[in-house]
């Protein structure tokens, strides 16, 4: 007797670790506005949106019905800005590293056997100090407008994120948003990466 085999029906993909999780905090506060239907029926967060990569976290064991405060983690806008290229995201994560390199000589011990300004031993700022010192100071200058420098620099130095930039400036995201691809494009072309594209 042979047996008739049926047609299976398409599984559903395994959702991401703590996808299930986010979508019920953001249903539970209202926050639906990152979330959408997919072609299985689930609600899921909205792939692609900074939206979608904030992290909610809920304190009294993870529900808002029995108290529980929510709390947003923001993520990095150098990650979290989807549409930000390869190159815009790797200028802006040099600049940030010449400039925390910079900062060392406040916070970090220089060891006394390392070579300082001048040949000099035991004392000064180090050289990888400097160097970073001059490197960010370069870069700056490569900024050219001073709004396009000042929400670079907020953005990948101080860690500010879009959404409080937009606050303080007034303006809308998207214009946030193209200030820092602008400069992030200047900073790409300074750093060799975009050699010959116009930017604008």
């Amino acid at each position: 007797m042979s047996k008739r085999t049926r047609a299976a029906r398409p599984q559903a993909p395994k959702l991401p670790k703590g996808e299930a999780e986010q979508v019920r905090i953001r249903r539970e506060i209202g926050h639906d506005f990152a979330l959408k239907d997919d072609g299985f029926g689930r609600t899921r967060l909205a792939a692609g949106t900074l939206e979608a990569t904030r992290v909610y976290e809920v304190s009294n064991d993870g529900f808002t019905s029995t108290g529980g405060i929510v709390r947003v983690r923001n993520v990095d806008p150098l990650l979290g800005i989807t549409s930000l290229s390869r190159q815009q995201r790797e200028a802006g994560l040099r600049y940030r590293e010449d400039f925390r390199c910079s900062q060392q000589a406040s916070v970090k011990p220089m060891r006394w056997s390392e070579r300082v300004d001048g040949g000099r031993h035991g004392g000064g700022i180090a050289d990888s100090v400097l160097d970073a010192g001059r490197a960010h100071a370069t870069a700056s200058r490569a900024l050219c407008h001073w709004e396009v420098a000042d929400i670079v620099q907020k953005v990948c130095c101080a860690g500010g994120s879009i959404k409080s930039l937009a606050e303080q400036t007034g303006e809308g995201r998207d214009v946030v948003t193209k200030l820092l691809k602008v400069g992030l494009d200047l900073l790409a072309v300074h750093y060799g990466m975009m050699v010959g594209r116009r930017v604008g």
